[in-house]
């Protein structure tokens, strides 16, 4: 069981190298002040050096090919199964489910213990073990009594439905807690470690407190541990300055990039390194830099009704994040780690509040929605895992 590590104080100038700012509440907030362009690109990302990369078309498609499950539970984190199968977390009922992708069936495969639901905290995100194949083993991140934390359970799919799951192993414990902001999305990179979304709970002095886990990516062992080569040392920071990250994803050049949560008047797409910097609470949005804090610019940015980012995946060179509040699904193209046309918005109140978005391969990705979350107005079917075909 690993504990918190304290954050090691360390010199921003060796954060110049870096990325982006910001995020909103689940729900976005009051409405921005007029003027200015609702959506952009900004060309403050890094370059992506190397050989010249394919710029995807400036505008995309997207269909709905079918609906794989319905009758979902306050879904959140979204995991597929080598071999076909999804496993999707439960916010509020602190369990996790199997779904057959091709019939829809949905097995309880247990519940969490330890999980204290409260407000946007709760059962979150999910990830397979990058060793799933011989370990078996389910990462989650979650809220407890006292903080949020990380933790692993063995699935067994030979034991009786609803008995499948382990007794949770803590890998990682003591990001801070709120009714709000508690970050929660968790995914294993293309180095096979681990990242970790950690929200500032709206205390805002966390983002910026290098001795502190709130507001932060973190970047961890399997195990738990701060991960060999991170920026800070002995620390598990990867980058700071943040609100409420809730999407990773990387592109298919291994370039990270992550969703957030603006408060009342940008929500934010940016590209992310090392010891980057984000902003917040100094910054929401685009910085004019004339301050000198080597702050980094969102490569896009939207009104918070507009968004109200969630989940992020890369498919067919573009990203693609799901929207709360925004009911929309949006489309970044991407040259290299910049935006290359500007956002573009699909299925716009079609299915309402967007959770999460993952790949599936090639063209297609899930989409879950999350009308069941208390901010939402469920109808018949209510929550549903969506498959996508992208362009």
């Amino acid at each position: 069981m690993i504990v918190q590590r304290r954050v090691v104080t360390a010199v921003l100038a060796a954060a110049a190298l870096l990325v982006t700012a910001g995020c909103s509440s689940d729900d976005g907030g009051t409405d921005p002040p007029s003027g200015g362009r609702s959506t952009s690109a900004s060309s403050g990302a890094p370059s992506s050096g190397g050989p010249a990369e394919e710029t995807p078309p400036a505008k995309g498609s997207v269909k709905v090919v079918r609906t794989v499950a319905e009758g979902l539970k306050s879904p959140w984190g979204l995991a597929p199964l080598p071999g076909g199968g999804l496993l999707v977390s439960s916010r509020d009922e602190a369990t996790i489910s199997r779904v057959d992708d091709r019939t829809g069936r949905v097995t309880e495969l247990g519940e969490v213990p330890g999980v204290t639901p409260e407000g946007e905290g709760g059962l979150l995100g999910i990830a397979l073990s990058p060793d799933y194949a011989s370990d078996h083993m389910v990462y989650a991140y979650f809220t407890s009594a006292s903080d949020n934390r990380v933790v692993r359970v063995l699935y067994d799919p030979e034991r009786p439905a609803g008995e499948q799951l382990g007794a949770p192993d803590t890998v990682f414990k003591g990001i801070p807690k709120g009714f709000v902001h508690n970050g929660g999305r968790i995914a294993f990179g293309p180095d096979k470690m681990l990242y970790v979304g950690a929200g500032e709970t709206g205390e805002t002095g966390l983002s910026q407190d290098e001795s502190s886990l709130g507001g932060k990516i973190l970047r961890l062992t399997p195990e738990g541990e701060p991960a060999p080569g991170n920026p800070f040392p002995d620390s598990p920071v990867y980058s700071l300055g943040h609100r409420n990250v809730q999407g990773l994803a990387w592109d298919d050049r291994q370039r990270l990039f992550a969703s957030e949560f603006g408060q009342n008047t940008w929500d934010e797409l940016n590209a992310v390194r090392p010891g980057g910097n984000y902003g917040w609470p100094e910054v929401e949005g685009r910085s004019d830099g004339s301050d000198g804090s080597g702050f980094v610019d969102p490569i896009a940015q939207w009104r918070t009704e507009e968004a109200s980012p969630s989940g992020l995946a890369y498919a067919e060179g573009s990203l693609w994040m799901a929207g709360l509040r925004g009911e929309r699904l949006w489309r970044v193209p991407l040259g290299g780690a910049e935006a290359s046309a500007d956002p573009q918005a699909f299925l716009e109140g079609d299915y309402g509040r967007l959770r999460t978005v993952v790949s599936a391969g090639g063209n297609k990705l899930w989409l879950v929605t999350s009308e069941t979350d208390g901010r939402g107005s469920p109808g018949n079917g209510d929550d549903r895992i969506l498959e996508l075909e992208v362009r």
